[in-house]
């Protein structure tokens, strides 16, 4: 408890804005001792939320389970603590994504180990990806339009939305502004690599 009431101080200073909801162990259920370490949390937080994560993927999978707790027995007599399941939901922001997506990669690699993509290949994968789906929804509007596929109004409201978002500009201006933000992009990596150079280069003639 110590320990822990020492790490949380030292999180604060860091974190002042965060707050304890719950804890979390590895594992695909409750323990015995989930109850005792769920009885400190309770102290720390109104109803924590306790999280179970199976690293030893006995479902093929990493399952992610959550838990509240309530109290059970009779009052003045001895009590118990059952846990009840929570819905989990998944959401991660686009730079946690990107390290997702990376480790993804190494299980069609033969070694488990991939090599880091360069911004300019990450944007020619993105420019892909894009034109895939691109492809996908012309083949729907076509096959819509020539009576093959039944029109679905829901994908046709999606279609109107996203072709609203789409900014109005010339192909000219696009290609314009693309090129230019790609100069900018090889600037940026030339100026880092430069850098790196310099720094490299001033350490070894300090250790001349």
């Amino acid at each position: 408890m110590e320990f822990a009431k020492n790490m949380y101080e030292l999180h604060k200073k860091v974190a002042p804005n965060e707050v304890i909801v719950g804890w979390f162990a590895t594992g695909h259920d409750i323990t015995e001792h989930s109850v005792l370490i769920h009885e400190y949390y309770s102290r720390e937080a109104q109803n924590p939320v306790h999280v179970t994560v199976d690293t030893m993927l006995q479902d093929g999978r990493i399952s992610i389970k959550a838990y509240v707790s309530t109290p059970l027995g009779v009052p003045g007599k001895t009590m118990g603590v059952m846990f009840t399941p929570l819905t989990v939901k998944y959401v991660y922001y686009d730079t946690e994504r990107i390290g997702v997506d990376v480790i993804q990669r190494t299980r069609i690699s033969p070694n488990r180990t991939i090599s880091l993509s360069s911004d300019l290949q990450q944007v020619g994968t993105s420019a892909a990806r894009i034109q895939d789906m691109l492809t996908t929804v012309l083949q729907y509007a076509e096959e819509v339009l020539s009576g093959k596929v039944t029109a679905d109004n829901t994908v046709g409201r999606f279609l109107i939305d996203l072709v609203n978002k789409v900014p109005k500009i010339s192909a000219q201006d696009f290609e314009a502004m693309l090129n230019s933000n790609i100069n900018d992009l090889l600037m940026v990596t030339y100026l880092s690599n430069l850098t790196q150079a310099q720094i490299s280069l001033n350490e070894k003639l300090v250790a001349l």
